[in-house]
């Protein structure tokens, strides 16, 4: 596969039709999750579905930073320890993320529970002269890194002429950063140096070493963590272990908000619950992925009442096939074949260059869309849609959407309700048949008028429609 032809490579050829390990930053629980953190985590799912959908093995680890600055001001701020904040945010989170079809990753690490490992890998980085004791911490020497700044294109010498050296004169360096942090302020830990807790940087890799190894396929997150966090992640890990730290960098655009920066000081931040009930899980899921991962995206409402308009589309297209017929005679088999095949390679080709899933996006709504023209002149039958549906099928999995099912119960219900309305017509009284009409409504089912037949959707709930 060409899948990662144009990314940010530090390895050339890459294996990822076998088993491909990827670690991916995760969110800082110390608050709700929002549509930023959203967007980069429905990314990765995407990208985990497709590589999953060619054969490969993904082994996805995802961390929770559990100890930071900010979950300490929040206990401050409630009066509670530290353990209530994170256990009540990362509950949230899964309640969050499973309601948008995230597959679970294999394993979510929490910083806290890897102290041991985070100070094994700074008495190595002191050991090999890369990390030094001060007055305030252990830090990381960063000029002894000979290729800092490879990844984010900075140039030691722009880095030097900006630094703010009065920010800690017992660092060695202005550039350097900290790996533990002396503190009697709980959270702290004992380490071979004296109390306190760990710098940012140092429990990713860590825990990025611990679980995939090095040299390990995937590492992703947001845009704004390219510096200085995976900048520093890259110099501590390789300066421990000697060997490339990841071979693909992947990262992920902001999200703004009608065109400004998404940020509690300007109270336009929007919480994943807050849009789940507006918008609903596909719709969302849709957004993130309509612009390429790479590149912002704004949040707007424009932007998505499109989208539920084309969700419609899709959800008119899942019924009209399963509620086929072969009433009628299937004609042009081997041109439906054609745009089959045509709109799955044009899919694949989309997610192999660059993971660019909005091209992605135009082969599924083309397929969709081709398929609604035959059910409008009747001539998607039973057999047409056999030979469609794995197909469409298998780009709503890749893609991480899900629409929604109706058990025979309610099958039986809605054929009694439109036979009854059909009837209530022919016989002119078409003020009850109206009333039936508002009754299959509520169920929220739109009837699908054709020439010879009445058809039936099943439609998913949208907040901003009610």
């Amino acid at each position: 596969m060409r899948i990662f032809d144009t990314l940010s490579v530090t390895e050339k050829n890459v294996d990822i039709t076998n088993l491909v390990k990827i670690y991916l930053c995760g969110v800082t629980v110390y608050d709700e999750s929002h549509i930023g953190h959203a967007r980069t985590i429905i990314v990765f799912d995407t990208l985990r579905r497709y590589l999953e959908s060619k054969g490969a093995r993904v082994n996805l680890i995802q961390n929770f930073t559990d100890v930071d600055d900010k979950i300490i001001n929040r206990t401050k701020k409630e009066n509670v320890s530290a353990d209530i904040i994170t256990t009540r945010y990362i509950k949230n989170y899964f309640d969050d993320f499973d309601k948008l079809n995230v597959k679970r990753a294999d394993l979510y690490p929490k910083a806290t529970e890897h102290i041991t490992d985070m100070t094994d890998m700074i008495k190595g980085l002191i050991d090999k002269g890369f990390a030094y004791v001060s007055k305030n911490g252990v830090y990381f020497s960063v000029l002894k890194f000979k290729e800092y700044g490879k990844l984010s294109k900075k140039k030691i010498d722009e880095l030097i002429s900006g630094a703010r050296v009065e920010v800690d004169e017992t660092k060695k360096d202005p550039l350097d950063f900290a790996l533990w942090k002396f503190s009697d302020e709980s959270p702290t830990w004992n380490s071979p140096w004296g109390r306190g807790r760990p710098g940012w940087h140092i429990e990713c890799s860590a825990m990025s070493l611990r679980y995939l190894g090095s040299n390990f396929e995937i590492h992703g997150g947001g845009r704004d963590l390219i510096f200085p966090h995976h900048e520093n992640e890259i110099a501590q890990s390789e300066s421990f272990s000697g060997v490339n730290f990841a071979k693909i960098w992947m990262h992920v655009g902001m999200v703004t908000i009608n065109g400004e920066k998404m940020s509690k000081s300007l109270g336009n931040t929007k919480s994943i619950d807050h849009v789940l009930n507006i918008w609903g899980p596909n719709i969302v899921r849709l957004f993130c992925l309509s612009s390429h991962y790479s590149k912002p995206i704004d949040y707007s409402e424009e932007i998505l009442k499109e989208i539920i308009t084309k969700w419609r589309q899709v959800e008119n297209c899942y019924f009209e096939m399963i509620l086929s017929d072969d009433s009628q005679v299937t004609e042009n088999l081997d041109q439906i074949k054609n745009i089959i095949h045509e709109s799955k390679t044009e899919f694949d080709s989309a997610l192999e260059s660059d993971f660019n899933t909005p091209l992605a996006l135009a082969s599924f709504f083309k397929l969709v869309k081709n398929i609604n023209q035959l059910a409008s002149v009747e001539k998607i039958t039973k057999t047409i849609s056999e030979v469609i549906f794995p197909t469409f099928q298998e780009m709503l999995s890749i893609l991480g959407l899900r629409l929604v099912q109706v058990t025979n119960d309610e099958k039986n219900q809605i054929s009694n309700l439109i036979k009854q309305r059909n009837e209530l017509r022919n016989q002119k009284k078409f003020q009850d048949a109206d009333a039936v009409r508002k009754q299959i409504s509520d169920m929220n089912v739109t009837l699908i008028d054709h020439k010879t037949k009445t058809l039936w959707m099943k439609q998913e709930k949208i907040g901003i429609e009610n």
